[in-house]
């Protein structure tokens, strides 16, 4: 009989490469896949020239296994009009034109957007990006997740990647939202709720009779920010909101006559032919309960997404804002825009703030002029932007001054990433935004009773494993030695490893990167930091943004590694794409964190630690610590340097049969 499967295996198994007959795609496992897409967006000079670096070897000619896989879409950096940023723009294009790769100009709307707006997230397809937020694709039951930009030039040079299965949780959601609760409150309790890394690195897929209630606007919003939440994936069943959406979007693809990708009302009810549920008895790594008639608005901040209050507690503090954001790829779309405008319809912004909105995409933006929502927004006194990531991530204009504190619709506010480190962001529903911004301090539309979210947790454990010696691959140390620089805090982010300022900048100099290492976090680090040092922190070391600079920046600066007692998995591919070494020992940082809690520095010199990676065993101040060492695969991947390398290899090997 076959063993039962979560969702989440089954897409995984579909779009797996190499597994034996009968063979699923388990949980933990380790496997290859070539994903139905991969987008990539401002990002994608980067990943050009990764990809052309990996046909160097040889000297074949850089071509794309299949030019129907890649998408690009330019979002980020579009209010940049400089000779560079357009030149940069300019070279994407031409590539895409080049190789009949599909591609959407700056002005189109934010990449994941023009991901579903254009069709191409499907139920039952797995669709990878170049981004930390491809998680939304599992509001359309499709297996979205992030993969970093080595692996999206190995998916254009050979058609697929490695990856591994995530642990699945299980998250059931009850009852309905109460009038004026919105997606983005549901997303923001969630976090809020399980602030435990309940979930970390986990696929979560929903089910429960409360999803019904939820449109398919909600489901984005709750689907993107299971990033923040600190999963890999956020996956909504496919049910008739599903079908009746597709077929609504099927209907304009007919409308204007577009070329690929498209699909017909037939075809989606093709994709619901397919098996879309997990097994009635399948494996869940947790069990999670949320009765959504508890859910009332709450604020997230400021500095971190997982700090939540409930907003009529946050309302009685009267929290001045300078600055109100309605956009990202969270909440810009028109459900947002008219919460907002309804809210601000015959009422002004108040003086001394600024609302800025920008619509996800130029369709989403056309209707909002169509009806009226635009204009409701702009006669209130709001400045219009293009659609775009731009202030979300800290560029354009709009940007946070030192002192200011912001209100956003946005999924991150984290320290520095929305403008200066001594600002406060705060995250909130579109509607409480407007408010805000109309009444100059956090405030709500409407008045909420004091609730508290009703819910529940069951973990499942996984069965423990069998200790045996690990093989150690030619090439990978035994043993390493170095100093400990132990960074005392949980959940540090991409935003505080290595700027956003600093990202979509291609002209960085290694020595540059090196000197903003942790910039955001602590200034001081990277002139303390010697070369062969080890950094260890908390939990979910890496959360927030997929830039692979956070991993590179500190391999510019000569560290040896990184131990956490846990790491986002994005961060992981990342470090371990460009031959960084990470790994996990909850029990060290909790040695740590104990022997140094009343020092309030932020960068400690913890003195010398050895890693035995044979023995699996660290040893430091004299006790010794056990840890799961890096797997034939991993060591790989350090070996060669990188998955550049790997790549160059399998290209080599593939020209050598031809």
């Amino acid at each position: 009989m076959p063993t039962p499967l979560t969702l989440t295996e089954k897409i995984a198994t579909r779009y797996a490469v190499g597994l034996r007959p009968g063979q699923a795609a388990r949980q933990g496992a380790i496997i290859t896949i070539r994903p139905r897409h991969v987008m990539t967006h401002d990002n994608t000079s980067a990943v050009m020239g990764k990809f052309r670096e990996m046909f160097k070897q040889g000297n074949a000619d850089p071509r794309l296994h299949d030019p129907r896989q890649p998408v690009f879409a330019i979002d980020h950096d579009i209010q940049n009009t400089s000779p560079e940023n357009l030149g940069k723009y300019a070279k994407i294009e031409a590539f895409a034109r080049g190789h009949g790769i599909d591609f959407y100009p700056a002005g189109t709307g934010i990449s994941h957007q023009v991901m579903v707006e254009y069709g191409y997230v499907t139920p039952g397809s797995m669709v990878v990006g170049s981004d930390s937020h491809s998680n939304l694709y599992g509001a359309l039951c499709c297996l979205g997740t992030p993969v970093v930009r080595t692996d999206a030039a190995s998916i254009w040079a050979i058609g697929t990647t490695w990856w591994q299965v995530p642990r699945v949780a299980r998250c059931t959601l009850t009852g309905r939202l109460p009038l004026g609760v919105v997606g983005k409150d549901v997303i923001v309790a969630l976090c809020g709720v399980f602030n435990n890394d309940e979930v970390l690195n986990m696929a979560v897929e929903f089910t429960g009779d409360g999803v019904a209630s939820l449109s398919m606007d909600e489901r984005l919003s709750i689907a993107n920010m299971t990033t923040e939440w600190g999963a890999l994936a956020g996956i909504f069943p496919a049910d008739e909101a599903l079908r009746e959406y597709l077929y609504s979007r099927a209907d304009v693809f007919e409308g204007r006559g577009d070329a690929r990708p498209k699909y017909t009302r037939a075809d989606v009810d093709a994709m619901f032919e397919q098996d879309l549920a997990a097994d009635a008895e399948a494996p869940w790594a947790v069990d999670l309960t949320l009765d959504l008639s508890t859910v009332i608005p709450h604020v997230s901040g400021p500095d971190h997404v997982k700090v939540m209050r409930s907003l009529p507690e946050v309302e009685r503090e009267r929290i001045r804002v300078h600055k109100a954001y309605l956009l990202s790829c969270v909440n810009a779309r028109l459900s947002d825009l008219h919460d907002a405008a309804k809210v601000l319809r015959g009422r002004t912004v108040a003086d001394g703030v600024d609302l800025y909105v920008a619509a996800a995409s130029a369709e989403v933006q056309s209707k909002a002029e169509h009806d009226g929502t635009w204009k409701a927004l702009i006669d209130a006194g709001a400045h219009p932007l293009p659609p775009g990531c731009g202030t979300c991530i800290g560029l354009g204009v709009g940007t946070l001054e030192a002192g200011e504190v912001g209100i956003s619709a946005t999924n991150r506010n984290f320290k520095g990433r929305m403008g200066s480190r001594e600002a406060q962001a705060y995250l909130a529903s579109p509607a409480v935004v407007a408010a805000s911004a109309a009444a100059g301090y956090i405030c709500a539309p409407q008045r909420f009773d004091e609730v508290r979210p009703r819910f529940s947790i069951t973990v499942h454990p996984a069965p423990a494993g069998a200790e045996v010696e690990t093989p150690i691959l030619e090439g990978f140390p035994e043993t390493a030695t170095g100093r400990a620089l132990w960074l005392p805090i949980d959940n540090l982010n991409t935003d505080g490893i290595y700027s956003g300022k600093l990202t979509y900048r291609d002209d960085v100099t290694p020595q540059e990167m090196a000197a903003a290492s942790m910039g955001n976090y602590d200034p001081a680090f990277a002139a303390m930091a010697r070369r062969g040092d080890i950094i260890v922190s908390g939990a979910n070391f890496g959360t927030g943004s997929s830039r692979e600079q956070a991993a590179t920046c500190l391999v510019m600066l000569g560290i040896r590694c990184i131990i956490a007692a846990s790491f986002s998995e994005t961060y992981k591919r990342n470090a371990f794409n460009n031959g960084f070494l990470v790994f996990e020992c909850p029990d060290f940082v909790e040695s740590l964190r104990a022997a140094h809690a009343g020092t309030r520095a932020l960068t400690i010199d913890a003195g010398e630690v050895t890693i035995d990676f044979r023995r699996s065993r660290l040893t430091h101040g004299g006790r010794a610590y056990s840890f799961v060492s890096p797997s034939e695969t991993a060591q790989e991947l350090i070996i060669a340097g990188g998955a550049e390398n790997v790549v160059k290899r399998r290209l080599a090997d593939l020209s050598s049969r031809e």
